[in-house]
């Protein structure tokens, strides 16, 4: 006779998935005979004028009748920013020639500012005086059009 292909540890195994099998489906009928969970209403929750949630319904006394014309959805102006100089002037604090990138320290704002070997106009070292602008990056401002003070 041939042996059987089960070894202890299947059949073991088997056992224990069975078991688990047993043991939600006694859960799902404890469940049904104590009612099914919660009701709707408990589960309802509620805003009130606050923006808070809670499980009373808001009193109707304390509704607020709000008019379409009333409501504003727009931008913050920024109009009051103080304007930056276009051109500014720095100091570079750091520059690597091998990986093309570097920072530069602005003398009036003490700004370390990103500058990448593709936004120079010449070639640059450390401790050099230069002019620069500045745009938005990926990870914050960098400097473009970097030019060496003679």
């Amino acid at each position: 006779m041939a042996k059987s292909h089960d070894s202890f540890g299947k059949r073991e195994t088997e056992k224990r998935k069975a078991q688990k099998r047993m043991e939600k489906e006694q859960r799902r009928e404890e469940r049904k005979s104590q009612g099914g969970g919660k009701s709707l209403d408990d589960m309802i929750a509620y805003v009130d004028e606050n923006g808070n949630i809670t499980s009373t319904p808001p009193d109707p006394a304390r509704k607020k009748e709000i008019s379409a014309e009333d409501i504003v959805i727009s931008v913050a102006r920024q109009s009051n920013l103080p304007e930056e100089p276009s051109v500014r002037s720095g100091v570079v604090t750091f520059f690597n020639n091998s990986k093309g990138y570097g920072f530069i320290r602005d003398i009036n704002s003490q700004e370390s500012i990103f500058v990448h070997i593709n936004d120079l106009t010449e070639n640059i070292r450390e401790s050099d005086k230069v002019t620069f602008e500045t745009r938005q990056g990926f990870k914050g401002p960098q400097a473009f059009n970097v030019s060496i003070i003679r």
